[in-house]
């Protein structure tokens, strides 16, 4: 197999673990300001839900930059076109991104709910607007853009918020969303469980026919490898299964159900492209494996690297799942917030922001 197919496969491995591990951080943030109940619980129902991703949020955005780390070293004239013709939308995520992760470390700072109010505010654009745009960017991608003779994109911002695109966002949106609900069921107890359960039970149908319908749309139009049906029906059978699992309230299974989706999803995107890595309206203008990749050399070293450090990343993140793996309650929160981190404990298995 060669070399430039190899980090083709091992970028979109990346993209999988992170929209998977990511996928749930999200919705929970997007939750944030849905779940929780009025009144004198909804702080400490809020510091349920921070506290199930508070261990593990920052190492799953490793992926991402992983990710881009990758594709910048594999393929820098992908990289250059893509970031250069996606720049605001793209910018708009970082910058949520960057919300976020000063929300989460603030939170706790100072006592007070004016503050907690605004650091929630944060969370929870944070966490919607890349749900949202991930979807936009990667829907385009797969449908093509137009890009000139030099690869640079002429397609203009506004050309990026066509159906097919929006479509995207929605059913990339809802996933997370309904990931996210199902990950609370799986990870938290008492009221948080019991509605988080209930939510996701009403999000899984609505989420099987979007992602469905986005998913068709893309084989049919914008697919040239028919084994790729073979992705949308794995999609398709883990929501129907999605759905099942909601209903019975078998969390493990639901939280399975709806990480193969975004896997199968992965999958449809990359294998919708190959060897293409930006289509472009043009056929001739578009970038492939071969034309937007480093040299034999370089992708020879980055292989190397990839193979004796990536084992390593993959058991420290296990090991951290493992830790902090035991359900969280409002019985493991305590009245007083502090200016530190509660020390985990065996039941609550996290950490107190």
């Amino acid at each position: 197999m060669e070399l430039t197919t190899v980090w083709f496969i091992l970028i979109a491995v990346l993209w999988t673990g992170y929209l998977v591990l990511e996928g749930f951080d999200f919705g929970v943030g997007m939750l944030l300001g849905l779940l929780p109940r009025r009144g004198p619980a909804r702080e400490r129902e809020r510091r349920v839900m921070i506290n199930t991703i508070g261990p593990v949020w920052d190492g799953n955005e490793v992926w991402l930059l992983t990710a881009g780390g990758a594709t910048f070293a594999a393929f820098p004239e992908w990289y250059a076109t893509l970031f250069s013709g996606f720049y605001l939308p793209l910018l708009l995520i970082l910058l949520a991104l960057i919300v976020r992760v000063v929300a989460f470390e603030w939170r706790g700072k100072i006592d007070d709910d004016r503050w907690r109010a605004w650091a929630d505010r944060a969370l929870i654009v944070g966490s919607w607007v890349p749900a949202v745009l991930w979807g936009v960017a990667f829907a385009n991608i797969v449908r093509g853009v137009e890009l000139d003779a030099d690869h640079q994109y002429v397609g203009g911002f506004w050309a990026l918020l066509n159906p097919f695109a929006l479509l995207g966002g929605a059913t990339t949106a809802l996933l997370f969303l309904t990931h996210g609900a199902v990950f609370l069921g799986l990870k938290s107890a008492g009221d948080v469980r019991d509605r988080a359960a209930a939510l996701g039970a009403r999000l899984a149908p609505v989420t099987l026919v979007v992602a469905a319908a986005w998913a068709i749309w893309a084989q049919v139009a914008y697919s040239d490898n028919a084994w790729t049906w073979a992705a949308v029906a794995v999609a398709a059978l883990a929501l129907v299964l999605l759905v099942v699992a909601t209903r019975t309230r078998r969390e493990g299974l639901a939280f399975l159900a709806s990480a193969v989706t975004l896997v199968a999803a992965v999958v449809l995107i990359f294998g919708s492209l190959f060897p293409d890595v930006m289509p472009a309206f043009d056929a001739a203008n578009s970038l492939t494996t071969t034309n937007a990749s480093s040299t034999h050399y370089t992708l020879t070293v980055m292989t190397w690297v990839a193979v004796i450090l990536t084992p390593l990343v993959l058991l420290y993140q296990g090991w951290t799942y493992w830790v902090f793996r035991k359900r969280i309650s409002a019985d493991h929160i305590p009245d007083s917030i502090g200016l530190t981190f509660e020390r985990p404990t065996a039941d609550a298995g996290t950490q107190d922001r």
